[in-house]
């Protein structure tokens, strides 16, 4: 479904020494320095695929996105989606996707989001019989029924949110980019997204990739996790295999016991004593434990995905500081 092949993008940044001299001297002299925000990236994404497409700030992530859906030209390389060259921008090609930015919006601000959903049918060519049987769905997957007939400036940040979500699905795109979707919602929303994405990614065998800073979102969403900084591919594989790669181990949690420092144990807040360990020691540490607390409230646990993902980025760039 997305075939990319040496996908590279470089910008031409000027460059100016500061004073009025040098700036007047850039008008007729200008000298450049190229930043390689994509640096030649292989990537084979399957049909009904989720993908969470993850980096630091500047890592390459969204100038990716923008080439994958024709938002940007390629300097070189050349990537592929649902059978379409992106760039080319052909009709049929945007009928298969669609580019969902949480910060940014497409619902005209003094109208109704039906207003924009019709709009978004005659721009795309979708009859009006599946344009109404795809908003029933919409609407009700997404709770649209009580909102959408107000003008979009009255709407709450989450309202407009959902309401974004199905001005962008109207087309019943095969292939969803999802850039931060849930930013700025509040725990209930970002639920009830997350919740949508899957659903509408299951009903429609869609592909979806997303890049979030919000680890919940990837979390809940994406089944495999692709690595990118520097415009390169450090990891590419599934999400349990990327949390055993940089999580350091297992998370053994222990509630309401003292004594555990000789072992390890930590106490991250009151009454909550946590040990990471390797996952060969798991037994053997928990054994000990429940030896001496028999009672005691025991759980292991994957560490958090937030503290995964910060030592994968830091174990990258420490060994491209190495290079």
């Amino acid at each position: 479904m997305i075939t990319t092949r040496e996908l590279t993008k470089v910008y031409r940044v000027p460059l100016k020494e500061p004073g009025l001299w040098n700036s007047v001297r850039s008008l007729w002299n200008r000298e450049y320095r190229e930043v390689r925000a994509v640096d030649g990236i292989d990537l084979e994404i399957e049909t009904g695929e989720r993908v969470g497409f993850l980096g630091p700030n500047g890592a390459g992530k969204t100038t990716t996105l923008k080439m994958l859906t024709g938002l940007l030209h390629p300097t070189a390389g050349s990537c592929e989606v649902a059978g379409f060259t992106p760039s080319d921008r052909r009709a049929d090609f945007l009928r298969s996707v669609t580019l969902v930015m949480g910060q940014k919006q497409q619902l005209l601000w003094d109208l109704p989001p039906t207003e924009t959903f019709a709009l978004n049918r005659a721009l795309l060519g979708v009859s009006h019989a599946d344009y109404r049987a795809m908003l029933d769905e919409l609407v009700d997957l997404l709770d649209l029924g009580e909102f959408m007939d107000q003008p979009a400036r009255n709407l709450s940040l989450g309202q407009r949110m959902r309401c974004e979500l199905a001005a962008a699905l109207l087309h019943r795109p095969r292939v969803l980019f999802l850039d931060e979707p849930t930013i700025g919602l509040d725990v209930q929303v970002q639920r009830l997204v997350r919740g949508f994405i899957k659903e509408y990614q299951r009903r429609h065998e869609a592909t979806v990739m997303l890049t979030s800073h919000d680890m919940d979102d990837v979390g809940s969403i994406a089944e495999r996790i692709v690595l990118i900084d520097h415009g390169v591919i450090h990891f590419d594989g599934p999400l349990d295999r990327f949390k055993r790669t940089f999580g350091g181990g297992r998370r053994l949690v222990a509630r309401h016991c003292r004594g555990l420092d000789d072992l390890g144990f930590v106490e991250d807040e009151p009454g909550r004593h946590v040990a990471t360990v390797g996952p060969a020691d798991v037994n053997g540490l928990l054994a000990e434990v429940l030896r001496r607390f028999p009672e005691a409230e025991v759980t292991v646990e994957d560490p958090p995905l937030e503290e995964v993902l910060e030592t994968a980025f830091s174990r990258e760039r420490a060994e491209a500081q190495e290079e």
